[in-house]
């Protein structure tokens, strides 16, 4: 079979949220039962651009591969390979954009599937880019949102994504004004942003809260303080290894002896039932989501599944 390239506007085409939770958690079923390999980010740094490299392979579906992208200060551009991992033989190159940005909000609604609770209607969220409008599409199909409240530096761009999210989600999407008093009634809270600080005072969660932070991929960034951290009953993670690696958000109390590597748990770990989710309706859970290649393998599969039966994608010439 040929291999493919399929651009933005093709994967646009065949691509959906319920898709890609379903696989995003496959992809993390499968590394938890052993059937996965995922290896920690790479980054290059040359003249004002950064090369990222994120590599594994879904064994049970016979797919390596990995997804690279390149940043500055004008964006960010993403391509996901995919290969056979049976005879080595490559499927696709893929333009990754939309589809990085379907997987990373499905990891943190997967997650929010089995740490938040399940009458949660009240979110927060501190972003409004690219990834904060998945993070926002894919919660609202977990959980029954009624209000997102959002918080963003940009005034305009803030206005905006909440006239757009409010017409693509169905949900009242409004900006917020007052974080400590939004935190006070929020079940859920989502942080999707490049802040090298934290966003807010973990004194201001209140019992029941579940966070999803996604923002902090790197050690120069960090959207929760200590005091958040300290105060979730429950950290999970896409990967130890990952996380011990890149995890802003939780190296602080790594370092200072205040959270153990033992009590991270991965995401998989909960969806095979090896370990459990959120225990009761008061506790503080978190999941830190750095992102994961098994992630974007599996949802690459199933847009090349897609764009095959569609008729979509040019032939490469190898």
């Amino acid at each position: 079979m040929s291999a493919l390239f399929l651009t933005e506007a093709e994967v646009t085409q065949v691509l959906d949220m319920p898709t890609a939770l379903a696989a995003v958690a496959s992809a993390h079923e499968a590394l938890a039962r052993g059937e996965a390999a995922d290896f920690p980010r790479q980054r290059v740094r040359g003249g004002a651009v950064v090369q990222h490299l994120l590599q594994g392979g879904l064994f049970d579906r016979q797919v390596i591969g990995f997804k690279t992208y390149t940043s500055n200060r004008d964006g960010a551009h993403f391509w996901l390979h995919l290969f056979d991992a049976a005879g080595g033989l490559p499927l696709a190159v893929i333009e990754a954009d939309a589809l990085g940005m379907h997987r990373t909000g499905a990891a943190g609604a997967v997650a929010a599937s089995r740490l938040a609770r399940e009458d949660a209607r009240e979110a927060v969220m501190f972003g409004a880019g690219w990834q904060a409008r998945g993070q926002l599409l894919a919660l609202a199909q977990v959980r029954p949102i009624e209000r997102f409240t959002v918080f963003a530096r940009d005034q305009e761009r803030l206005r905006r994504f909440c006239a757009e999210m409010s017409q693509a989600s169905g949900r009242q999407v409004l900006p917020g004004e007052d974080a400590q008093a939004s935190l006070a009634r929020a079940d859920v809270v989502i942080t999707v942003t490049s802040s090298p600080k934290p966003l807010f005072d973990g004194a201001w969660l209140v019992p029941g809260t579940h966070i999803t932070a996604a923002g902090s991929n790197s050690l120069i960034r960090r959207e929760l303080d200590e005091t958040a951290v300290q105060r979730c009953t429950r950290v999970v993670v896409d990967s130890r290894a990952t996380a011990l690696r890149e995890a802003g958000d939780l190296l602080p109390a790594l370092e200072k002896g205040r959270l153990r590597e033992s009590a991270l748990i991965e995401l998989g770990e909960i969806l095979i039932g090896a370990r459990s989710g959120r225990a009761s309706a008061e506790e503080i859970t978190l999941f830190e989501s750095q992102g994961m290649a098994i992630q974007d393998l599996a949802l690459g599969l199933e847009v090349l599944e897609r764009a095959r039966k569609a008729g979509l994608g040019t032939v490469l010439p190898y």
